[in-house]
């Protein structure tokens, strides 16, 4: 038991320290590559410089954000030797495909793009970051496959005690991905967008390259707004088939521990009582829950204790039940982040469109930068809903994660790693903290003008000749 918790606890703190890093990744190659597009189609050079500056911090953020995803993989045959036994022929296939084709995909290109200015043409050296932007969409593709499957296996046939892939294709198109893979793009953009729009708001306040972050402020938060729009769109969609595919997890995200009413209220705040299973104090909001399940105000959402009993019918003895209160607020933490998101970015739009930038309070700006925090909140109690809510199962229906974890790995061992990668981790985020503060610094303007990253070779051809 201590092997098995110290096992999640790692694989949750290395997920949520490598997570901060993906979205910005995808995010941000897009944005770039909308900034770039720009400047060749336009030839206005303030766009060359945007797609500069912007691109040494995602430069900075997919380097850290290798590092950081590369343990990930290698914890499911460190700790979780037997989900890998059971599942791998499976779950594997989609993770081979983003390591050999998406992944180099966009490492190869990041290359290209890196060292090709004024070396390529602008088309050519366009399509580098576009197709750095798409390699990096393809990965999340593929690994959100394989969590799919995860969440509702598919595709699949039990022999000699192993699930093995029958079916390639009902993997890729399994319905979760399709509606998982749009929310995590739109999640990636919004918080992509965010980063770009707090960053300017802060140059604004401090009146630092003002013609520059005004232009950057008005595209980030118009992505901002889009993304968060989008992002709650696509969650409806999720929420609707999660009613289908893992009612447990919806009845544990509303705290539900009797079959609703029809309609169905949903519960704003909630004083959850596992034990007792029961809530000794709820707000309730009429027919909301019954439009996030079935798109309509009608319709009744099964509980929890009636899904237990259901499940107990179906697999056996046992607690089918999640950890109710920690699935019930991170589902709300993610909602409140989100409406955050969109009322900033909603009101940030209108002053660029409105041509008000200059006019905007010291609050506003200020709430502008600390919003760079907000998708980061959302992604991750997100994701914490996710994976919480899916518990007692590593894969729902087939094994659960006690049974998952390596049998021959200690609690001291697991400790030990554990504290080890922590310690990497942190130290790597100070650095990319730092690397970003000091390129925040320097600004647009030496940017533009550092060759550091632009014309390496001529750099040194230089100092060999001085």
């Amino acid at each position: 038991m201590e092997a098995l918790l110290l096992a999640r606890l790692q694989f949750a703190a290395t997920t949520v320290y490598h997570f901060f890093f993906v979205p910005l990744s995808i995010g941000l190659a897009f944005i770039i590559a909308i900034m770039e597009t720009i400047y060749v189609v336009k030839g206005k050079e303030e766009y060359k410089d945007m797609a500069k500056f912007w691109g040494k911090l995602f430069l900075i953020n997919f380097a850290v954000g290798v590092v950081t995803g590369i343990i990930q993989e290698f914890q499911f045959g460190m700790n979780w030797s037997d989900y890998s036994r059971f599942v791998g022929d499976v779950f594997g296939a989609p993770l081979a495909v983003e390591a050999l084709l998406a992944f180099f995909m966009e490492s190869t290109f990041i290359g290209v793009w890196i060292f090709g200015w004024n070396r390529l043409s602008k088309k050519v050296h366009l399509a580098a970051i576009w197709l750095t932007s798409i390699g990096t969409a393809l990965s999340a593709f593929w690994i959100l496959a394989a969590n799919s499957f995860m969440q509702h296996p598919v595709g699949y046939t039990i022999n000699n005690g192993r699930a093995e892939m029958n079916d390639f294709l009902a993997v890729i198109t399994n319905g979760q991905v399709l509606v998982e893979y749009p929310h995590v793009l739109f999640a990636s953009l919004a918080t992509s967008a965010f980063l770009i729009t707090g960053v300017s708001a802060w140059k604004l306040l401090k009146k630092q390259d003002v013609d520059f972050f005004k232009k950057s402020f008005k595209l980030g938060v118009i992505f901002g707004l889009i993304g968060s729009i989008m992002v709650a769109v696509v969650g409806h969609w999720q929420a609707q088939y999660l009613v289908e595919t893992q009612p447990m997890k919806m009845a544990a995200s509303e705290g539900l521990w009797e079959t609703s009413e029809d309609p169905a209220p949903w519960t704003l705040f909630a004083v959850i009582d596992p034990a007792k299973q029961e809530n000794s104090a709820e707000i309730k909001i009429p027919g909301v829950l019954s439009f996030m399940a079935y798109g309509k105000f009608s319709g009744s959402v099964p509980g929890i204790k009636d899904i237990q009993a259901q499940y107990e019918e179906t697999y056996g003895p046992g607690n089918y039940i999640p950890p109710v209160r920690t699935t019930f607020w991170s589902f709300r933490l993610m909602i409140l982040a989100g409406v955050l998101m969109i009322i900033l970015s909603a009101y940030g739009t209108y002053l660029a469109a409105k041509n008000k930038l200059g006019q905007a309070k010291p609050w506003f700006l200020r709430a502008m930068f600390l919003s760079i925090f907000l998708p980061h909140i959302a992604n991750l109690t997100g994701w914490i809903m996710t994976e919480i809510g899916r518990q007692p199962w590593t894969v729902q229906g087939l094994m659960t994660t006690a049974d998952a974890v390596s049998p021959s790995v200690s609690g001291p061992e697991v400790l030990f790693s554990l504290l080890a990668f922590l310690a990497i981790y942190t130290a790597l985020m100070i650095v990319m903290i730092y690397l970003f503060v000091r390129v925040i610094k320097k600004g647009p303007k030496e940017a533009a003008q550092d060759d550091s990253l632009n014309d390496p070779f001529d750099r040194r051809e230089h100092h060999a000749v001085s």
